[in-house]
C-alpha cells in the first residue's frame, strides 16, 4: 500500500495506537477484531498516501545510463519503493506463500503506486487479503457496487503498468537453488564471466538511491569488468525481500548493501543493490558484521 517497509512500520504503530485509544468503541456484534483493525489500518494508509508523492523504481525515474557515465545524483527517499522482508508480510502457511509472494513483488508494488489511495486500498483488501467486496466496502465505509467500481478501474491500471511477472522465490525448486548457488559463488569469487553469463540479455542493474542504472547484459558486463571495481571479496548472506531472493552484502566484513535479485527462467533478470544498509539490515534482521574472505 505504502511502497516502503519503513512507512509500513510507522503505519502499524499508528494503527495500534488508534485501536488502543478507541478500544471502547469496538463492537464485536458488527464484526471481528481482525476486520476492525484492518479498517483502521486502511484509513491510516489512505491518510499517509494522500500526503506523499508516488514512489517508483529507479528504472521509472530516469533513462538508463551508459558504461562510464557518472553515478549522478541521489534520489530523494520519498521517491523510491523500498524492499520489505518476506518474513514480515507473508502468511505462516507455506502452502499460501507462493501466491502471496506475487502480491509483494517490487514491480507489483511500484505499479500499485499509480493508483489513487482508495483504489489501492480496495485492490489490496480484495485481491491480496481476500476480503469480499461486501467486507471491503464495510472496511472502507462504502458500498459493494462502489468497491467493485474501484476494483475495475484499479485492475485496468495495473494490467497496463505491471510487467511480465518474474519468478518468485521458491526455496524448494532445485533449479532455482542451483542458479542462486552459482550466482553467489561467482559473486564472492568475483568471477565476472560467470556472473554475466547468468544474466538475461535485457537484465537490469540498479543501485538505489542512486538514479544511475543499466540495462543489458553487455553494458553490465563492461561495468563489472572495470579494473577499479570494488566488489571483489564481498560476501553474501541470504535473506528474502518482496517475494524474491535477496542477500545482505558485506564489504570488509561490514554491512554494505541489500542485494535483491529478480529471476526469469534460468537467468537473473535484475540485480538491485539497495545501498541504505544502515536502515535495511535491522529491518531484515541481518547482522551488522559478517566475516570477510580477505
Amino acid at each position: 500500500m505504502l511502497g516502503s517497509g519503513f512507512e509500513a512500520e510507522d503505519a502499524v504503530q499508528e494503527t495500534l495506537i488508534r485501536a488502543w485509544r478507541n478500544a471502547d468503541r469496538f463492537d464485536e456484534r458488527r464484526g471481528s477484531a481482525r476486520s476492525w483493525l484492518f479498517a483502521i489500518a486502511a484509513n491510516v494508509c489512505i491518510d499517509m498516501c494522500r500526503s506523499a508523492q508516488r514512489r517508483a523504481l529507479p528504472i521509472d525515474l530516469s533513462p538508463p545510463a551508459s558504461p562510464g557515465d557518472p553515478l549522478g545524483a541521489l534520489l530523494p527517499d520519498g521517491a523510491l519503493v523500498h524492499p520489505i522482508p518476506d518474513a514480515l508480510v507473508l502468511p505462516p502457511d507455506p502452502a499460501d506463500q507462493v501466491a502471496a509472494r506475487e502480491t509483494i513483488r517490487l514491480a507489483f508494488v511500484a505499479a500499485l503506486q499509480h493508483l489513487p489511495a482508495r483504489q489501492r486500498a480496495a485492490l489490496i483488501l480484495h485481491d491480496v487479503l481476500c476480503f469480499s467486496a461486501e467486507e471491503a466496502a464495510h472496511l472502507l465505509d462504502s458500498t459493494a457496487p462502489a468497491v467493485n467500481s474501484l476494483l475495475q478501474r484499479a485492475r485496468a491500471t495495473i494490467s497496463e503498468r505491471s510487467p511480465t511477472p518474474d519468478a518468485v522465490l521458491r526455496p524448494e525448486d532445485p533449479a532455482q537453488r542451483r542458479l542462486l548457488a552459482r550466482y553467489v559463488e561467482a559473486f564472492e569469487s568475483h568471477d565476472v564471466e560467470t556472473l554475466v553469463a547468468l544474466l538475461h540479455e535485457d537484465a537490469v542493474l540498479a543501485m538505489p538511491p542512486l538514479a544511475w542504472w543499466l540495462r543489458g547484459r553487455e553494458d553490465i558486463g563492461l561495468v563489472l569488468r572495470l579494473p577499479d571495481n570494488v566488489c571483489a571479496g564481498d560476501r553474501l548472506l541470504p535473506t528474502a525481500a518482496n517475494g524474491s531472493p535477496a542477500f545482505g552484502q558485506y564489504r570488509d566484513g561490514k554491512a554494505f548493501a541489500l542485494l535483491a535479485l529478480d529471476l526469469r527462467g534460468d537467468r537473473v533478470a535484475a540485480a538491485t543493490t539497495h545501498l541504505d544498509a544502515g536502515r535495511l539490515f535491522p529491518l531484515f534482521g541481518l547482522p551488522e558484521n559478517f566475516p570477510s574472505h580477505r
